[in-house]
């Protein structure tokens, strides 16, 4: 989380999701064509750790509306009825909503009892 969209901090979420993978199977990452995923910075991130890069078409938003779907409702149900007063009073928060409501309950969903079978 951050007060600027930029490919210091997409590079940095990305190396964070790579610290907790826990196998080494392929990765494909999809984003959009903003200008953070554009950057040769992070294309060159993304083929130093053999991550395939994947980009929805110009002027495509549909291949994005899941990830859309879930900040509109983390958005809409968390962040709009709380009063953050310290940018990591909110990061603390949003993670713990994330890690300990919503990835449990789409697992259990999933049906996915073996937490290390999504790493």
């Amino acid at each position: 989380m951050s007060h600027r969209m930029d490919r210091q901090l997409v590079i940095q979420a990305v190396w964070m999701a790579l610290w907790q993978k826990k196998n080494k199977a392929p990765v494909v990452l999809h984003s959009d064509r903003g200008s953070q995923f554009t950057s040769d910075e992070y294309q060159q991130f993304l083929a130093g750790h053999n991550i395939t890069c994947s980009m929805s078409a110009v002027g495509s938003c549909y291949d994005n509306a899941a990830a859309e779907s879930f900040f509109g409702v983390l958005k809409r149900e968390r962040v709009n009825r709380r009063r953050y007063v310290t940018r990591a009073e909110a990061r603390s928060d949003i993670f713990d909503n994330i890690e300990l409501y919503y990835n449990p309950r789409k697992h259990r969903k999933l049906g996915v009892t073996d937490q290390t079978a999504l790493n």
